[in-house]
């Protein structure tokens, strides 16, 4: 008998938040690999918030999904019939495998991982996609140099999480932001952060005063809206920012953009946006380099691992959006 490949596919372009309505379930059977091709069974589905962009029509960084097109996700699997001479059966892999037990692979764009070396969530976190968007977004646009005041928004999410350590081993003084006491204390206490601002709690602009009397060097922005206005009113002189995502507004129908703009002017700052995928030619650079600091304690990784199958890939999702995760969300649909 063949085996069944569960998927979730994308239904209907969400208005606002995602429904259930704008996911289907299907059932398929696994393919099976042809010449120069192997058959992965995924483990472990990476959730992040620009999946919500990716289910969007229009222009952007990546062709959209497609209605009845399997959802994009990055994942790590196991290799389980290979006709491909660079992949055995029993090697763990990484790769865009999409939201479905199994997946057909040509090999591009698949990376071998050691599950011996780090869990396999990591490479899916500090040592995958989250970690190389943080390592390239700091050091290749915000540039940050020892002594300056490094902010970090979603600071205790999959990349912010990242990016605040690696300013620390950098040099440099990091204030996070995030939302609620026990994220403020993990982005402290575990990140090595020097502050933490509570969004929920405290007034931004009047903590960033306190926590950054000279001013703001790097902002490192994943959440937009308020948040980033406010930090806009307090940049230094030649302030870099970093745009690398806007949760705060992916499921708004009519998106804030920043109030505070001329700020960049006042102060002869920049605001770049960061794709990871321009540095694809680089990943080799930046894992190693992380994986070291790891190994070496200076960078921890952080994974909150839901398990399940796919058919919790659509609540999964909106645990980003209520920000229920801490680090690195993921779902692990098999062992």
């Amino acid at each position: 008998m063949s085996t069944i490949n569960r998927q979730i596919r994308l239904a209907a372009r969400p208005v606002g938040e995602p429904r259930p309505t704008d996911w289907q379930l299907a059932e398929e059977p696994a393919g099976q690999p042809g010449d120069g091709e192997f058959l992965v069974q995924v483990l472990c589905l990476s959730i992040d918030p620009a999946m919500r962009g990716w289910m969007n029509a229009g222009r952007s960084y990546i062709r959209p999904v497609e209605i009845g097109e399997v959802m994009r996700a990055g994942a790590v699997g196991r290799v389980v019939a290979s006709r491909h001479s660079g992949f055995e059966v029993g090697d763990h892999v990484s790769g865009t495998f999409g939201v479905q037990e199994y997946c057909v692979s040509d090999g591009r764009g698949v990376t071998k991982v050691d599950p011996a070396a780090a869990p396999l969530p990591t490479y899916l976190g500090t040592l995958g996609m989250s970690g190389l968007t943080a390592y390239f977004g700091l050091i290749e646009v915000g540039r940050p140099e020892p002594g300056q005041t490094v902010v970090v928004s979603g600071a205790a999410g999959a990349v912010g999480s990242v990016v605040g350590q690696i300013a620390k081993i950098l040099g440099c003084r990091v204030i996070g932001i995030a939302g609620g006491e026990a994220k403020c204390r993990l982005v402290v206490d575990e990140f090595g952060f020097d502050a933490a601002i509570d969004y929920q709690s405290e007034d931004v602009r009047k903590a960033l005063r306190e926590h950054a009397p000279d001013g703001v060097d790097v902002y490192f922005d994943n959440v937009g809206g308020d948040v980033l206005d406010a930090v806009l009113l307090r940049l230094a002189r030649g302030a870099r920012v970093v745009v690398c995502g806007a949760i705060s507004q992916y499921n708004s129908t009519k998106p804030q953009g920043p109030a505070n703009y001329l700020s960049l002017l006042v102060n002869r700052a920049s605001m770049t946006g960061i794709v990871v995928f321009d540095y694809a030619d680089r990943y080799a650079e930046g894992i190693t380099r992380m994986a070291t600091w790891r190994a070496e304690g200076r960078l921890k990784s952080l994974e909150d691992v839901v398990s399940g199958s796919v058919a919790e890939f659509p609540e999964t999702l909106m645990r980003l959006f209520r920000g229920d995760n801490q680090g690195k969300l993921v779902l692990k649909i098999a062992d």
